[in-house]
């Protein structure tokens, strides 16, 4: 534990709470309880109905920045008009003058005003700033940090890394641009791409999240025989996620498999997803549950059959990197089908954690079917993956790496 009135980190989100962002929420509770003395700075309000119980847990300050300047015009222009007399404005200035050149839009306008609003307002006592999310977080993050002279560092997961330009992610991970102390990325591929564009090859950790198992209850007894064949999948409705090949794959599906498809989860998509689903004439096997709290997914991984999640890269260069989900799978011992994207296969080796198929509809109703149909296999299967996730993915080792080094970051201010 650190010492009582030890300086604060700022931790900076793009919205909280998230539903589909609860890896960030169990590692700052993680990381609360560990003793790190930190605030919350959001990027936006939530838009989420529901919330998670960790989010419940967070016991420190939150912050919400202006999520669009114009509505906040006083606020905004104090925070230009403060950090006027800052030495270091005209550095950050000049930096996001830079990005502004190449990235003419009005997200960056906004990232640089949010930055202001927040280097006028963090706390005389705040040592080190901390981003999750290596695009518009990071960059609101690097101009407010050059404002006040501190240290930033920032954890990286999967769109973040794809889809922002490279210029951008070089110059991050730059010394020489005041880029992060360090970056914390959840995936070994995603490590090896960040590393690649470091000044230094230490600038970049891999810390894989883990599961909180204390979270969790113990795995439900199952059995091989089922009836019907239950396939749970939880996600959101996006194009990476891959559920309009499942579905397609669903309807491949033999008359003599008996299933039934819940989605947890919402997005964009789903009108378009539900209409898939009647033009494929599955309709009535399909229940859409949309989004939901922890507890109905647990006990929704607890009567399922199959977890399956379909990923896939989107036109965009985004894709998921590992996700929390399927460790959750792992941990009620439900039997995964996955693909092979990205960090997925990090945790999966097919045919003995589970099964990856490549993102095809035929692939998908390969697995699906022979899941479906050889109970046995579905249990060993699922009995492997839960011991890889206590052996292999815990929780804790990371979070402890993670507070030594956000704690070495406020020793080294300036």
């Amino acid at each position: 534990m650190p010492p009582k009135g030890a300086a604060k980190v700022a931790v900076v989100v793009k919205g909280w709470p998230r539903l589909s962002e609860t890896f960030i929420a169990q590692e700052l509770v993680a990381l609360q309880r560990a003793g790190l003395d930190f605030d919350i700075w959001s990027l936006r309000h939530p838009t989420d109905t529901k919330t998670h119980p960790l989010h419940d847990q967070f016991t420190g300050k939150l912050v919400y920045l202006p999520e669009y300047l114009s509505k906040s015009p006083l606020r905004t222009a104090l925070g230009v008009l403060r950090n006027l007399v800052r030495p270091r404005f005209y550095r950050a200035l000049a930096i996001w003058l830079g990005d502004l050149r190449r990235d003419k839009t009005r997200n960056r306008i906004r990232r640089f005003g949010q930055a202001c609003v927040m280097a006028r307002e963090l706390p005389a006592e705040t040592e080190a700033l901390y981003a999750h999310f290596l695009h518009t977080p990071a960059s609101v993050t690097r101009y407010a940090a050059i404002m006040r002279g501190i240290p930033w560092a920032v954890s990286a997961h999967a769109k973040d890394i794809w889809t922002s330009p490279e210029w951008e992610l070089r110059e991050k991970l730059q010394a020489s641009t005041e880029g992060a102390a360090f970056l914390a990325t959840c995936t070994g591929v995603g490590a090896d791409h960040l590393r690649a564009l470091a000044d230094t090859p230490e600038r970049v950790m891999l810390i894989y999240h883990g599961l909180d198992m204390a979270r969790f209850p113990p795995p439900p007894e199952r059995s091989a025989g089922t009836e019907t064949c239950n396939i749970l999948s939880v996600g959101r409705l996006v194009e990476k996620k891959g559920f309009d090949n499942l579905i397609e794959a669903l309807a491949l599906l033999p008359e003599s498999v008996q299933w039934h498809w819940h989605h947890i989860g919402g997005g964009t998509l789903s009108g378009k997803l539900e209409a898939q689903a009647e033009a494929a004439g599955i309709a009535d096997k399909i229940t859409w549950h949309g989004a939901q709290d922890q507890p109905f997914v647990i006990d929704a991984m607890r009567n399922a059959d199959i977890f399956a999640l379909p990923s896939r890269i989107a036109e965009d260069g985004d894709r998921d990197g590992l996700p929390n989900v399927l460790m959750e799978a792992a941990s009620q011992k439900l039997a995964i089908l996955s693909t092979s994207v990205s960090a997925i296969p990090e945790f999966i080796d097919t045919g003995t954690h589970g099964i990856l198929s490549s993102d095809t509809p035929e692939a998908l109703a390969q697995a699906l079917n022979t899941l479906a149909s050889d109970g046995a296999l579905r249990m060993k299967l699922a009995d492997n993956a839960y011991r890889r996730l206590l052996d292999e993915f815990a929780m804790q080792p990371g979070i402890d790496t993670l507070y030594q080094r956000l704690t070495q970051l406020i020793n080294r201010r300036p």
